[in-house]
């Protein structure tokens, strides 16, 4: 799809900000990316590799690949960044091309800050810039490589 910005990350037609923290023949895992600026650390992106809309497209094989990861990278999220609460979703409203957003609470996030875009909201949220990305991302891809998965 020549206009799709996923599509065009996965052809490396576009940088994003740290590094590949997964991949395999269904799925592509990364950090969100805010142009240039400062994101919230550990905010994932999982995306489907073949260019599909939504959740309700994937074949069988790809929702295996799509809800194993997902638990894998929560699972890192939680041990690796002492993330306590992760949050999910899929809007699809932006970018048509199947793309989850894995956005972790860390401790001491007061209550009025709590929800997957809320936490951008706290003053003291835990951002960083694409160095501190870049540890976050080979954190969890460390975890992913030397944790088991069964």
């Amino acid at each position: 799809m020549e206009d799709c910005f996923i599509c065009k990350k996965h052809n490396g037609l576009i940088q994003t900000a740290g590094e590949t923290i997964y991949e395999d023949e269904y799925v592509f895992v990364g950090h969100i990316d805010h142009n240039g600026e400062d994101s919230y650390l550990g905010h994932i992106m999982i995306d489907l590799k073949r260019h599909a809309p939504s959740l309700a497209d994937m074949t069988m094989e790809e929702a295996k690949a799509f809800g194993m990861i997902m638990a894998r990278v929560s699972q890192a999220l939680r041990e690796s960044e002492q993330a306590e609460h992760i949050y999910s979703h899929v809007s699809g409203n932006a970018v048509p091309h199947l793309h989850m957003h894995i956005v972790p609470r860390y401790p001491d996030t007061p209550k009025e800050f709590w929800g997957p875009g809320a936490v951008y909201d706290w003053p003291e949220a835990p951002m960083g810039n694409n160095e501190q990305i870049v540890q976050v991302c080979r954190r969890l891809k460390d975890y992913l490589e030397n944790t088991s998965h069964e």
